[in-house]
């Protein structure tokens, strides 16, 4: 009798053992196009851990990492040349609405928090934005770009067009500021903050989001197409899934994981990868309850700001551009 209901309860164990495994969606050998944003980066390191690691692979898929057209990936993607890409919330806006808008949904936020700001030499009075007057700014010259800068130097009371803007040549930063030719750049902190102190270049820096709520957006995403998820739900939840065990890695494995980035791109300087990675570890997911997770509230209240601004060709609507609905069940 004890032994009867000793292999009824080995039997159910392993029951609920396959059943926690069926959680984890596979398909059978699916072939996915990952489109990059720019060249490879400690932003994108999750995509190459889930590749090294063979969570791509154990979840049924073959993934090719590309990088992107002149276009963009949203372009790629939304026409069905690549399943998923890297976007922007502030870069993905125009195409969300207005004759041609592009069929794309954020399904991940790759980092948790906007990092970005602007930079800028150190004791040249640019700490805050009231200090950007009679300096010059290199600009893309991009109405969101300009509008967010105008919030804040007009909240720190400074006066926006005091501001000597001048179209962006930078390609990299701690040159430009070294050699004078722009005085105050925005930057990504996480790689080219980052590089200014590798460097032992004295700087300031105002992060936006620090000083309005409204710029905490999401940059980067990782988009895909909205065809393809209405077609292809369980491919898109089995490609989350490994990119978030990717991303989850790296954020407990910081070093480990920029030598993966570094394997997959020799090209790249290990020094300021594994740097990069250090400070990323931390913001990937932050305090979100897991990685990748979009916040209802923020994505709406700058989206609903760019309306209020007229940004926008036509107001993009609440809830527009994203999901986390194949994110893995935490």
């Amino acid at each position: 009798m004890k032994r009867r209901i000793l292999l009824l309860l080995v039997a159910a164990m392993t029951m609920l053992s396959l059943v926690a495994c069926g959680n984890a969606p596979k398909t059978n050998g699916e072939k996915i196009t990952f489109v990059l944003d720019w060249t490879p980066n400690t932003n994108h390191t999750g995509i190459y851990v889930a590749q090294e690691k063979g969570y791509f692979e154990n979840a049924g898929l073959e993934v090719e990492i590309v990088q992107p057209p002149e276009d963009g990936a949203e372009v790629l993607v939304a026409s069905g040349k690549a399943e998923f890409g890297v976007s922007f919330q502030d870069s993905m806006a125009p195409a969300l609405v207005g004759e041609e808008k592009l069929p794309i949904t954020a399904v991940a936020a790759i980092i948790q928090h906007n990092t970005s700001g602007i930079i800028s030499r150190k004791g040249e009075g640019m700490d805050r934005p009231k200090g950007m007057e009679g300096h010059t700014y290199a600009t893309w010259n991009g109405p969101i770009e300009l509008a967010t800068l105008r919030q804040v130097v007009e909240k720190d009371g400074g006066d926006f067009d005091k501001i000597q803007k001048i179209p962006s040549t930078v390609t990299d930063e701690v040159t430009a500021l070294k050699s004078k030719s722009v005085d105050s750049i925005w930057i990504f902190y996480g790689w080219a903050g980052v590089k200014t102190e590798l460097e032992q270049l004295d700087t300031d820096y105002f992060a936006f989001a620090d000083i309005d709520p409204v710029f905490d957006y999401y940059t980067p995403v990782i988009i895909a197409g909205n065809d393809f998820l209405k077609e292809n739900p369980e491919t898109a939840k089995a490609f989350l899934n490994a990119v978030t065990k990717g991303y989850e890695f790296a954020i407990e494995n910081p070093v480990e994981a920029a030598e993966i980035l570094c394997k997959a791109n020799p090209e790249l300087d290990e020094e300021l990868v594994k740097a990069s990675q250090k400070y990323l570890a931390e913001e990937y997911q932050a305090e979100a309850k897991q990685w990748g997770y979009i916040d209802e509230e923020r994505w709406n209240n700058f989206y609903k700001w760019l309306n209020e601004r007229n940004l926008v060709e036509t107001d993009i609507p609440e809830n527009t551009g994203f999901s986390n609905m194949y994110l893995p069940i935490n």
